[in-house]
């Protein structure tokens, strides 16, 4: 096990110590454990064989005990009992926003719930209002909780699938059969949420194919029409397999990728030039015409190769035709990113770590935006903490003159629209990433005004996670975003992309009316960890799909250019 894996076991030890309704010393000691370990610097295994990881501050000689055992064995004896003990549903009532381990307990307790079912049938009889803890409020959340969760069901997060897609495409490709393999579907036009995992086969041994998947993953396909094979895999995902012959792949690829509102307006333009397509092939005359790649079906009918990110009938052939299609950002043109957290507040790793995390991966720049004073729950940083990071930052910037570190913050936006430091606090960052965390209920005009307060701050840099939504699990605040998008655009405002597949967010949706407005995007991670930092290839893929080239985002400037925009709206 590493770290995050061991961490991640003491995690939900708590959790089950805590809906055990165990003293909260014990909880928040194992929570404590989590953390030590996270942030531990050195190697694990090798502190634990020599002692030194039981004088760790957070850990101790008995969590270090659990520690050993998961190194060790990857399992612990109290974890299993914990498990063991746990009433069978009970952690799922953990999904429903809002609802904690006590009022699960309560719930398990007095109602004896173990079951979602359950809890709405008691939420509609009413039966939640008078346990202790609860009330009429609280019972009408869970409802919306609730439906929330009944809402998202049966769909999966891009940053679960893409993975998985990816792994199976490269896994199944040398099977026998198969002449190619290629991720089809929402996956490969970047949606941020789809129902399944596409993929595209050529081959001319359909069968023999299905009959080999069916060997290796344990399950049966269901054949809905030719050409199409369903099932879902170990994992819960649906998979959809198209295949095709080889000849006709192209059509195919392209029809499985859609959606299907494109490849309807392609078959148009198809007949306009006398052809005929479908998802088996390119067609003159009758003839089956080569299109053994997409490119192939695209050039006949006069278009250059359209991204599958723009794929979504939203007037895509249109600008293909008028040659008005972008030159789209990729991966290649990050030069850096910003909204990174440390160790100082709720991140794992040092700012030296961070930035070497950085330069391997080709960044010239970092910026790092610990949380203000107000997220005490996330370690947010009081005003001696500032003065110890700042001196830290100017210490690191001596070490590595060839590497730009802006020091920003993410500040809290107050209830009241205000930022979390006062003026002359914030004069002092090189950035300020202005964020809600908190009193997401507010109506849709004073959260409106709440943030519009906070970008009129001159010290507002950029504004983060713009909505608020956590996919799958948050529906956005209520608020006016074109206003918001205007303000923004008339003040040079920096709006982010957030790159966590968790919230993605600016929504893609919206990224050409920000374009249209004269906005600079952002790709920023909001990196709690090194690996988090990766989490910048989520944002080039929304920024693709919202027609984004380079230009429109502040990440592909070069640090000298960069230092100027940040102080743009300060010098004005």
């Amino acid at each position: 096990m590493d770290k995050k894996e061991v961490a991640a076991v003491l995690e939900e030890i708590a959790l089950l110590l805590e809906l055990a309704g165990e003293n909260p010393f014990k909880v928040r000691a194992y929570e404590a454990g989590a953390r030590a370990v996270l942030t531990f610097p050195g190697d694990l295994d090798a502190a634990q064989r020599s002692g030194e990881l039981a004088r760790v501050k957070g850990i101790g000689k008995s969590l270090a005990g659990v520690i050993d055992e998961l190194l060790s064995r990857g399992e612990a004896v109290l974890y299993r009992e914990l498990k063991d003990q746990t009433p069978p549903g009970l952690l799922e009532l953990l999904r429903v926003p809002g609802l904690g381990p006590k009022k699960a307990r309560v719930l398990f307790d007095e109602l004896h719930i173990t079951s979602l079912g359950e809890l709405e049938y008691a939420c509609r009889e009413n039966r939640l209002v008078g346990l202790p803890g609860f009330g009429a409020k609280s019972q009408e959340k869970i409802k919306a909780g609730l439906a929330d969760l009944s809402r998202y069901d049966g769909l999966f997060r891009l940053g679960d699938l893409l993975p998985l897609a990816e792994s199976l495409a490269a896994r199944w490709r040398s099977l026998p059969g198969i002449v190619r393999l290629e991720v089809a579907g929402p996956v490969r036009r970047r949606l941020e949420v789809a129902d399944a995992i596409d993929l595209a086969i050529a081959t001319g041994h359909p069968h023999q194919v299905v009959a080999e998947l069916e060997k290796i993953l344990g399950v049966e396909f269901k054949t809905p029409h030719p050409g199409l094979a369903e099932a879902t895999l170990p994992q819960g995902v649906p998979l959809k397999l198209t295949l095709a012959a080889p000849a006709g792949f192209g059509a195919a690829w392209l029809a499985a990728t859609g959606n299907a509102e494109h490849f309807r307006a392609l078959t148009d333009l198809a007949r306009e030039h006398h052809l005929e397509l479908n998802p088996q092939g390119l067609w003159a005359e009758g003839a089956l015409q080569p299109s053994r790649e997409e490119d192939d079906i695209y050039r006949r009918l006069g278009l250059p190769l359209i991204p599958p990110e723009l794929r979504e009938g939203l007037g895509e052939i249109e600008a293909a035709q008028q040659n008005r299609l972008p030159r789209l950002i990729t991966p290649e043109d990050i030069r850096g990113c910003f909204h990174v957290h440390s160790y100082y507040s709720d991140g794992v790793n040092s700012l030296e770590e961070l930035i070497i995390a950085a330069q391997q991966r080709g960044w010239s720049y970092l910026g790092l935006s610990d949380h203000s004073q107000s997220a005490f729950y996330a370690g947010g940083l009081k005003l001696p903490d500032l003065e110890r990071q700042k001196a830290e930052v100017e210490t690191r910037r001596r070490a590595n003159p060839d590497f730009t570190l802006f020091w920003g913050v993410e500040s809290d936006i107050l209830s009241d629209g205000s930022l979390d430091y006062p003026d002359e606090t914030l004069a002092a960052f090189d950035f300020v990433i202005a964020s809600i965390h908190s009193q997401f209920s507010l109506k849709r005009e004073a959260m409106t005004e709440r943030i519009l307060t906070a970008l009129a701050n001159p010290f507002c840099t950029m504004m983060g996670h713009v909505t608020g939504r956590l996919l799958l699990a948050r529906e956005p605040y209520a608020h006016d975003l074109e206003a918001i998008l205007k303000f923004a655009g008339a003040h040079q405002v920096i709006i982010e992309i957030n790159a966590s597949p968790y919230r993605l967010d600016l929504d893609w949706r919206w990224l050409r009316r920000a374009k249209e407005l004269g906005i600079l995007i952002s790709i920023n991670p909001d990196a709690h960890s090194l690996e988090g930092l990766d989490d910048v290839n989520y944002g080039v893929m929304i920024a693709r799909k919202g027609w984004l080239a380079p230009e429109d985002v502040l990440n592909t400037y070069p640090p000298a250019e960069v230092a100027k925009i940040l102080r743009r709206r300060r010098a004005g």
